[in-house]
């Protein structure tokens, strides 16, 4: 439909067809009540463009589509046609990742080099590395005895549906969509209403690559409305989210009213520790990635770093240049910025109001603590990198997740005392350690309370590697292998071959 496009033209000169309708059985439409939501540009506070917002009744349509397809064709496609169908949308993608990676930059805020780099990178890998996995999906025979034969299959749970968030628009899409695809289910997936252009682009690259109506249905729309509906609808088996716990925590609940599967990937506090063997440079170089990357919106961030008194002073004092030479914050387009905007502002206020209470709470402002506004006009949601020191562990900046370019630097006697600090905390995603002992690297590793720890590095995550966090920072696992059991089931079956009553 042609009034469901808009002929764009992105500020690094790109011009495109955005689509503007929700994807439903591989065709667009329009929403039940024609509500929008308008794209903003976080750079410079304009409209990109408006998009249909979807109403419980869309996603009814949509899950009636995504089990049409799986009750039909996909279902009866063999998993070798299926792994085909993915290596050809990953190609897909390749071929479009300049286009991708810019809407990515202009709706998000994201460098334009990490978008296609980085971003684009990985979403075309992990598509492919789930399309192998398609047709190795096995399930095994287990010996009871000449009595019996026992053995399991895996099937896939049905129809998926699926919650993106803003920090990685088209990677959290991937993470999820490759598993499910892989393993033979049907998706209805929800981009967030901050971010909602580029994964309606890739659903015309779905389309092309061939993948019959219904199986990926993409809608934009309200997190309380669309969202909601998705995770109580009784037409979807599983609810993947990606966000704030306390949005998970009501996915929880609104899922629980028909018992669906869930995986959930939570907010974190990940700590980044530093020991006096450790070889500095390294630790600061990646400690900066760590937290300032992305404009600090990770949920993996490692956001509090811990390091031994006798190192404490030198190490601050090498952030704080590395911070003030590397993290050049500007137009996201240009080829030397390092730092974008904030994606909203409702975020950039967010960061703001941590710094005013970082200040009260009487910790000592390193460097940054403000808005910038040498970019452009001055307008744009930038904040300057943070960095807080003698910081406690009782203050509001240890405790809460900031997500955005702020980090707490904090100092700690031995290792008993990081292990104390780093483990007090509600959440449990990622975490860091740094020193040259491998013995004690190890060790600390094991007693950290995360779902993942790096040693010697920082947000150096793989799609072929599961990730994952425990306590408030979510339940099950996304990529690798273990990315295929949350979608699956294994059904038992037990044949009788001689016990006759």
């Amino acid at each position: 439909m042609s009034d469901l496009t808009v002929e764009l033209t992105a500020p690094n000169g790109r011009k495109y067809t955005q689509p503007t309708g929700l994807f439903i059985n591989n065709e667009w439409v329009v929403s039940s009540k024609g509500n929008k939501i308008t794209s903003i540009n976080p750079t410079d506070e304009s409209e990109i463009a408006s998009v249909h917002a979807a109403e419980p009744e869309d996603v009814d349509k949509a899950v009636e589509a995504a089990r049409a397809a799986f009750k039909g064709p996909w279902g009866e496609m063999s998993p070798t046609e299926r792994g085909d169908l993915m290596y050809k949308l990953s190609e897909l993608i390749e071929k479009n990742k300049e286009l991708l990676a810019t809407i990515d930059t202009w709706d998000n805020g994201k460098p334009y080099s990490v978008a296609l780099n980085e971003d684009l990178a990985e979403v075309v890998g992990c598509i492919k590395y789930y399309a192998g996995y398609a047709d190795k999906v096995h399930g095994q025979v287990i010996d009871t005895g000449p009595a019996k034969l026992a053995y399991t299959i895996r099937e896939p749970l049905g129809v998926c549906g699926q919650i993106i968030p803003w920090n990685y628009p088209l990677a959290m899409a991937a993470w999820k969509l490759g598993p499910a695809i892989a393993t033979g289910n049907t998706v209805v997936l929800k981009s967030a209403e901050q971010t909602p252009l580029s994964i309606l682009v890739f659903a015309n690259l779905v389309k092309e690559a061939g993948f019959p109506p219904g199986v990926i249905n993409i809608l934009n729309g309200h997190g309380r409305i669309a969202g909601a509906a998705m995770a109580q609808h009784p037409g979807i088996d599983k609810i993947a989210f990606t966000g704030s716990t306390a949005t998970g925590r009501e996915i929880m609940k609104m899922a629980s009213a028909t018992m669906k599967n869930i995986t959930l990937e939570t907010g974190g506090k990940s700590p980044l520790l530093v020991f006096d063997d450790a070889d500095l440079e390294q630790a600061v170089r990646w400690s900066h990635v760590g937290i300032m990357s992305n404009m600090g919106q990770i949920c993996t961030a490692t956001s509090r770093i811990l390091v031994q008194d006798g190192i404490y002073d030198k190490f601050i004092e090498a952030f704080k240049k590395q911070v003030q030479e590397v993290s050049k914050v500007g137009d996201p387009f240009s080829d030397d910025t390092f730092q974008g905007p904030q994606v909203t502002k409702a975020q950039y206020e967010r960061v703001l109001g941590y710094i005013e209470s970082g200040k009260s709470e009487g910790a000592t402002l390193a460097t940054g603590g403000e808005a910038y506004k040498n970019v452009g006009e001055g307008k744009g949601f930038f904040v300057s990198p943070t960095v807080f020191t003698n910081v406690k562990e009782d203050m509001k900046i240890f405790r809460e997740e900031v997500f955005g370019p702020f980090v707490v630097i904090a100092s700690f006697k031995d290792e008993e005392e990081a292990l104390a600090l780093a483990n007090n905390t509600t959440y449990g995603l990622g975490s860091a350690v740094f020193t040259k002992d491998i013995v004690k690297a190890h060790r600390v590793a094991r007693n950290i309370e995360a779902g993942m720890v790096w040693i010697n590095s920082s947000q150096d995550s793989d799609f072929r590697i599961p990730f994952g966090g425990v306590k408030q920072s979510g339940i099950g696992r996304e990529l690798g292998e273990a990315g295929l059991e949350a979608y699956t089931n294994k059904k038992a079956v037990h044949v009788n071959l001689g016990t006759w009553l």
